[in-house]
């Protein structure tokens, strides 16, 4: 690619354009730990040939159905055939925050809180946030510590938090009416030069967690059922 290299990623890099925009490259690589598949894992696990395609297919899906629902993202375009997304240019909170939304209580939020609380227990979409932060585990913070610390204001907070329901709900309607039930997802939000919230990175298989018939499905077959 013979874009400038802005940032490397572990499941997509990230190319300069010379519009203003950047480039997304997604990659095959997923993460987890031993080699079992864990959105909520932050280092790269396992590699799964075709996985990098399958995300950015589904990334288009619903990045056009949010756009339509008038929840800014960051989406502009995307080329299949090159694992390609063109975005927005966005400023990232801090050094970076992940936006988990939880209607079921499992993966990380059960190796937290499972003396008080069933694994699969229903959650009223409950939305953490994690500081992009390897070293230290993607630590928890509040809302008020992210406002305290300068990382967001009270309404950018607000604004995140109901979008990411928002779109959860978009995620989690169109899942059911395949038969498929949402337990978790994860997303990136970033702001414009207005500081306004917007949606970033991707929505894919390899950042939710979902159950057919209560078995977990994988990210690959996952894309196959969505999609047939």
């Amino acid at each position: 690619m013979n874009y400038e290299l802005l940032y490397t990623g572990k499941t997509k890099n990230v190319y300069a354009l010379p519009n203003g925009n950047c480039l997304l490259k997604f990659k095959d690589d997923c993460t987890g730990k031993d080699g079992v598949f864990d959105p909520g894992e932050n280092s790269v696990g396992l590699t799964i040939d075709g996985v990098g395609d399958v995300n950015l297919r589904m990334s288009i899906y619903f990045f056009e159905k949010i756009n339509a629902a008038g929840i800014k993202t960051h989406y502009v375009s995307a080329d299949l055939a090159n694992t390609t997304m063109e975005v927005l240019p966005a400023k990232v909170f801090g050094k970076g925050l992940e936006v988990i939304c939880r209607n079921k209580a499992v993966g990380s939020f059960i190796r937290r809180y499972g003396d008080l609380i069933e694994s699969g227990a229903d959650l009223p979409s409950y939305v953490e946030t994690t500081l992009k932060d390897d070293a230290k585990g993607d630590p928890l913070i509040t809302k008020d510590a992210l406002v305290a610390i300068g990382v967001m204001t009270d309404e950018q907070y607000e604004d995140l938090k109901d979008m990411t329901q928002k779109i959860t709900k978009i995620v989690a309607d169109d899942l059911a009416a395949k038969g498929m039930e949402l337990y978790d997802i994860k997303f990136e939000f970033g702001y414009a030069p207005d500081g306004k919230v917007m949606l970033i990175d991707e929505v894919a298989s390899g950042n939710m967690r979902v159950y057919k018939d209560g078995e977990y499905v994988d990210p690959l077959t996952l894309n196959k059922l969505f999609f047939a």
